[in-house]
């Protein structure tokens, strides 16, 4: 399987190639370093420094995660589609590091040859702040949709969850500017997945991660499964009991890390992170009892030889 960068437009943005389908990630912002334990306070730097893999790559040598806030964009049969939307530019969150971004996430978009315009369909993994910021945009006082030739899709599941909720102020405030005037402008489907996971279009399969969605992506070559936020980051892969502090349930979300992670092991699935930093992809491999992560097979080298 061949995993390289293909820049275009003079874009360096990192790619897959699955054969038919080449996954492009889109870059908005590298997360501060507070945000490891913050979110994973069980990934202690003693903890990391069990598994030397993680260095220098998803964690730094005091042993401080890194994690990373991007999309994935890529073409299905001549179906363009968005995985996550980010946090959003100009929005205000009560989470310092992502309040009123300015990221040059459309351009990032536009480099990779997916403008705002030409995207058919944006999958949500699920309704949180950091997935569905750039679902709008600012016209003035109004927010509207960024994608808007796009249907945008998540799980029904998700959406009675949070409209049965006790929202705080705070994550009313996204709904009101980032979810919302989806729905209110149509463009809002809402999709059940059953157990088994459900193929909504050649080579696309959401798969429940409950709270959450993955998306398997089958190329002719290969195939690849990008996570949502079941895993946030390696280290997990390490302790895959290892929840995070926006797990809701966390035996669940244990639960369901065991099993798809088993269900990678070893079979050669690239896994892609929707929070890991680059290289963001690689193959899950048993490791005693638990996994690691190995980075995928390089791609042949496509240079002339170096003159004598």
């Amino acid at each position: 399987m061949h995993s390289h960068s293909t820049p275009s437009s003079g874009s360096t943005s990192p790619a897959w190639d699955l054969g038919d389908l080449t996954v492009h990630r889109i870059d908005e912002v590298a997360l501060p370093p507070q945000t490891g334990p913050w979110l994973l306070p069980a990934a202690t730097p003693d903890v990391v420094a069990q598994a030397p893999w993680l260095r220098p790559d998803f964690a730094d040598d005091a042993g401080i995660l890194r994690l990373s806030s991007h999309s994935f964009a890529f073409s299905a049969d001549g179906l363009r589609v968005l995985v996550d939307t980010g946090i959003g530019n100009g929005k205000t969150r009560t989470n310092p590091a992502w309040n009123n971004l300015d990221s040059d996430y459309l351009a990032h978009l536009d480099a990779a040859g997916f403008p705002p315009q030409t995207i058919d369909l944006v999958i949500l993994t699920h309704l949180h702040t950091d997935h569905v910021g750039w679902n709008t945009y600012a016209d003035g006082a109004t927010w509207k949709p960024t994608f808007p030739n796009a249907r945008y899709l998540t799980a029904r599941t998700e959406w009675n969850y949070w409209a049965a909720a006790d929202m705080d102020e705070a994550r009313r405030q996204m709904f009101r500017d980032s979810v919302h005037p989806i729905k209110d402008a149509g463009l809002l489907d809402l999709v059940d997945v059953p157990e088994g996971g459900t193929e909504i279009a050649p080579g696309i399969r959401l798969i429940p991660t409950p709270g959450h969605l993955a998306v398997e992506l089958h190329g002719r070559t290969a195939t690849a499964l990008i996570t949502g936020d079941c895993i946030h980051h390696p280290v997990q892969l390490l302790h895959p009991e290892m929840g995070s502090c926006v797990d809701s349930d966390p035996r669940q979300a244990a639960a369901t890390r065991h099993r798809l992670l088993a269900s990678l092991a070893d079979t050669g699935t690239l896994m892609l992170g929707t929070h890991f930093p680059s290289p963001t992809g690689g193959l899950v491999q048993s490791h005693g009892d638990s996994y690691r992560l190995t980075p995928p097979p390089a791609a042949p080298a496509h240079h002339s030889p170096t003159p004598h």
